[in-house]
């Protein structure tokens, strides 16, 4: 694993849990590093006034160095009008991992450089990959066809061909995984990490409705659809909750405007009545809580090994 030493020896499985818009807050990420996974939260999620701060003094003050290290995810598109404010606070709070999405800017970076945290930008092609590393990240997160919210739509396998041909940085995959098998398979493919968002959104501690986790259960792969609809970037959605907030999955109409200050509104219509989900929900069986999850994924992770290694 090219994560630094003292970051990638907390942890107990190569898995990042992504960050989910809504669904990814405190309990969730406390119960994902102290399970051995980093956990992670959009700063967006952090609402209220002074809310994002309080958020970042309870993670550092109730997290040891037994647990995995956290990570914050910034939306630096020009559209996030609390970018500088959020980054500000990454910086006073010392957060060890910045997620950055929706285009690589170099203050960014070096921001979170200046006191030694480190930067993934999340991808969807080799271009883009490209520029981010150029602009300064420390490593990327691969975004496959059949990963949650905002997808790409190349095979991993093409995907993590192309950026390994000329990247030997830090690399978590995103898409479709939800297996200890795919996590092994992610490594095998030539990713440090797995990048895991829909598996997590069906436990206890997500801040999701009774609904949304059972309908994870309920759904299969070919429950997912893939639009540029709600939020104006493409992304993968569970059909039945389109129909649920009485929309025709098959005639949504013209794209949204790319705009995420909208985010931070409670009511918009894009975070909370349209369910974001990937491809490999099909693997999730029940909603139990977070540890339970990463127990299942470690020994599915091990037995996947040993089947490889002729044990099993």
């Amino acid at each position: 694993m090219t994560l630094p030493a003292n970051l990638a020896a907390r942890m107990k499985l190569p898995v990042i849990a992504s960050p989910m818009f809504i669904v990814s807050q405190t309990e969730l990420v406390l119960a994902e590093c102290r399970a051995g996974i980093v956990g992670a939260f959009p700063s967006l999620n952090a609402r209220g006034e002074g809310e994002f701060e309080r958020w970042l003094i309870r993670l550092n003050e109730e997290l040891t160095g037994e647990d995995a290290p956290f990570a914050v995810n910034l939306i630096v598109h020009r559209s996030n009008p609390r970018l500088d404010e959020d980054l500000a606070l990454c910086v006073k709070y010392k957060v060890p991992i910045v997620i950055t999405s929706l285009g690589a800017q170099v203050h960014v970076n070096e921001a979170i450089h200046s006191y030694g945290g480190i930067v993934l930008h999340d991808v969807i092609d080799n271009r883009f990959a490209k520029k981010a590393i150029e602009k300064g990240a420390d490593g990327l997160i691969a975004v496959a066809a059949g990963a949650g919210g905002h997808a790409g739509t190349l095979s991993p396998f093409a995907l993590m061909q192309e950026i390994r041909q000329w990247f030997d940085g830090p690399v978590a995959l995103s898409g479709s995984i939800a297996s200890g098998s795919a996590v092994l398979a992610a490594q095998a493919m030539g990713a440090d990490l797995a990048y895991i968002g829909s598996a997590f959104i069906a436990t206890e501690e997500a801040v999701a409705v009774a609904e949304y986790k059972q309908m994870i259960v309920d759904s299969a792969a070919s429950d997912i659809l893939y639009t540029d609809h709600f939020t104006g970037v493409h992304g993968n959605y569970l059909r039945p909750s389109i129909t649920r907030a009485g929309l025709d999955p098959d005639n949504l109409g013209t794209k949204a405007d790319m705009d995420f200050g909208a985010a931070v509104e409670p009511g918009a219509k894009a975070w909370k009545d349209i369910w974001g989900c990937g491809q490999g929900i099909g693997a999730i069986g029940a909603v139990v809580p977070a540890a339970e999850r990463v127990a299942q994924l470690a020994r599915e992770y091990a037995e996947a090994k040993r089947r490889l290694c002729g044990q099993g």
